[in-house]
C-alpha cells in the first residue's frame, strides 16, 4: 500500500526521503486534529455536491470522529514510513473503510490542506495565548493598584529623571498589553479566514462549494483568490509571529526592568525566594534567573518573524517546499510564550515592592521639576524657575519637598486604570471565539 499521497510507480532514494520529510511528522502531530476537522467538513461539502453518498459520508463521519478522540487521548501517531498527518488519517480511514477512505481527497491538495489545518491551529492558540494575557493584564493592574501611591524614581538615559510610581510602573505594562492584544486581534483577522478549496492553488473542476466548508469550520470568510489563498502560506505566519513578538517585547522589557530593580543598587523590589536561584560560590547571592531566562525567550520570540521572512520573502507565487521549513520553529512558538506569560504572572503576583525606595537622600533631585513647576505656578517665568532650581542644586542648597500633586490623565494621581481595562475588554470582545467553536461543535457532534 502506498504511503504517500503522491506516490506512483518510482520509489524515492532513502536519503532524499529523509533529508525532504524533516521534521514534518513532529510538527504535523500539532495540526493533526485540525486535519481531521478539515476533512470533516470537506466531506460534508463533497457529499452535497454529489461526489460522496449519504452512507459514504456517515462511516467516513464516524472514521474521522473516532481518529479524533484518539488524538485528543493523546494516543495518534504518525507511523514510520507514512510521510505526513495527511497521508496516516487517509491511511486509517482506508484500512478501515477500504477504498470509501481514499475519497476524501477529492477536490483537494495538501497544500489547501496544511493551509486550513494551521488557519485553524493558530485561531485556536491564538484563542489560548489571549486568555493567558489576559490573566497577566488583569495581574497587572491589580498590582498598580495596590502600590499607586508607592512612589519610585523614573530614569531617562538610566539617570534619575523625575518620580515615578509603582503604580504607573505595573499600568504601564498593563496598556502596553493592550495594544499589543489589539496586534493580535488583526492576526487573528487575517488567520480567521478559509483556503479549504483553493487546491494546489488554482482551484478545481469540482464544483467545490467554499462557502459551505467556510460555515462549518466557523470561519468568517473565506481566502477568495485561490492564487492569494496559496500566497497566504508563510505570510500569515508571519504576521502572526509578529504580533507574538509584540507580547514577547512587553515582557521582556518587563522581565529586565524586573531584573535591574532587584539588584541590590536599586532595591526597589524583591522577587520571592523560590523564584530566586543563588550561586555555586557566594552564599549571599539570590539570581532573577528566571525573569533572565524569560527575557532570552522573549528575545527568540522577536528573530521568529525575521526567520519567517528570510525563509519567504524570494518565493515568486505558488508553492515551494522551502514553506515546510516555517512550521519547525512557528508551531511550538504558542506554548513557549504562554509558558512565558504564565511564569511572569506568577512572579508579578509575588513581588514585593520597597515602600521606602524613594526617600533615599541619593534620589532627591529627582523632585526638582516639582519646584520649579511650583515656581511656575506661583507666577515665575518657567526658565526663570528652572534656572533658580538648577543653580541651587549646583550650590547643595536644593531642599526637596516630597508632597507630590499630579493630576492629569495617567500620571502618578490619575492611572486611569479603569480606561486602560475597558480599552482592553472591548478589544478582546472583538475575538468572538464563540462564533467558531459553535461551528465546530456542531462539525463534531451532529
Amino acid at each position: 500500500m502506498a504511503t504517500k499521497l503522491w506516490e506512483k510507480s518510482t520509489t524515492v532514494d532513502h536519503d532524499v526521503e529523509t533529508y525532504t520529510v524533516g521534521l514534518d511528522r513532529e510538527m504535523d502531530l500539532y495540526l493533526a486534529k485540525y486535519d481531521v476537522l478539515g476533512s470533516m467538513a470537506h466531506i460534508r461539502m463533497l457529499q452535497s455536491i454529489g461526489l460522496l453518498t449519504a452512507d459514504e459520508l456517515e462511516k467516513l463521519t464516524s472514521g474521522l470522529r473516532d481518529i479524533y478522540s484518539t488524538i485528543e487521548e493523546g494516543d495518534f501517531i504518525i507511523e514510520d514510513g507514512i510521510e505526513d498527518v495527511h497521508s496516516q488519517v487517509e491511511l486509517m480511514l482506508t484500512r478501515r473503510l477500504g477504498d470509501i477512505g481514499k475519497k476524501i481527497h477529492s477536490g483537494r491538495s495538501r497544500n489547501d490542506q496544511v493551509l486550513v489545518d494551521l488557519k485553524l491551529f493558530i485561531r485556536s492558540r491564538i484563542e489560548d495565548v489571549t486568555e493567558a494575557m489576559t490573566r497577566l493584564f488583569n495581574t497587572l493592574l491589580s498590582q498598580s493598584e495596590k502600590y499607586k501611591d508607592v512612589i519610585i524614581p523614573g530614569y531617562t538615559h538610566l539617570q534619575v529623571a523625575m518620580p515615578s510610581s509603582f503604580g504607573l510602573w505595573f499600568g504601564a505594562y498593563a496598556e502596553s498589553l493592550a495594544d499589543d492584544l489589539t496586534v493580535l486581534k488583526a492576526a487573528y483577522e487575517v488567520s480567521n479566514r478559509n483556503p479549504l478549496g483553493s487546491a494546489a492553488g488554482y482551484g478545481s473542476s469540482f464544483p467545490l462549494d467554499r462557502t459551505m466548508t467556510t460555515s462549518l469550520l466557523g470561519f468568517d470568510s473565506m481566502n477568495y483568490n485561490v492564487v492569494y489563498a496559496q500566497m497566504g502560506r508563510g505570510k500569515t505566519e508571519r504576521i502572526v509571529a509578529q504580533a507574538l513578538g509584540c507580547i514577547a517585547a512587553t515582557i521582556g522589557k518587563l522581565a529586565f526592568d524586573a531584573c535591574m530593580f532587584n539588584s541590590q543598587n536599586f532595591g526597589f523590589i524583591k522577587l520571592p525566594d523560590e523564584y530566586t536561584t543563588g550561586s555555586s560560590i557566594m552564599p549571599h547571592k539570590k539570581n532573577p534567573d528566571v525573569f533572565e531566562l524569560t527575557r532570552a525567550k522573549c528575545n527568540k520570540l522577536q528573530a521568529l518573524p525575521y526567520e519567517i521572512t528570510l525563509i519567504t520573502n524570494n518565493l515568486p507565487s505558488g508553492y515551494f517546499r522551502d514553506l515546510q521549513l516555517v512550521k519547525e520553529n512557528f508551531l511550538p512558538a504558542f506554548d513557549s510564550l504562554i509558558s512565558i506569560i504564565n511564569m511572569v504572572d506568577a512572579m508579578v503576583s509575588q513581588i514585593k515592592v520597597n515602600r521606602e525606595a524613594a526617600h533615599d537622600d541619593r534620589y532627591k533631585l529627582m523632585y526638582s521639576v516639582e519646584e520649579v513647576n511650583k515656581l511656575t505656578r506661583e507666577g515665575v517665568p518657567f526658565r526663570d524657575a528652572y534656572k533658580k532650581v538648577g543653580l541651587a542644586i549646583e550650590a547643595g542648597e536644593f531642599t526637596p519637598d516630597y508632597n507630590l500633586s499630579h493630576t492629569h490623565e495617567g500620571s502618578i494621581g490619575n492611572l486611569c486604570n479603569d480606561r486602560i481595562k475597558a480599552l482592553y475588554e472591548k478589544t478582546l470582545a472583538g475575538f468572538d471565539f464563540a462564533t467558531y467553536h459553535n461551528a465546530l461543535s456542531a462539525l463534531l457532534n451532529s
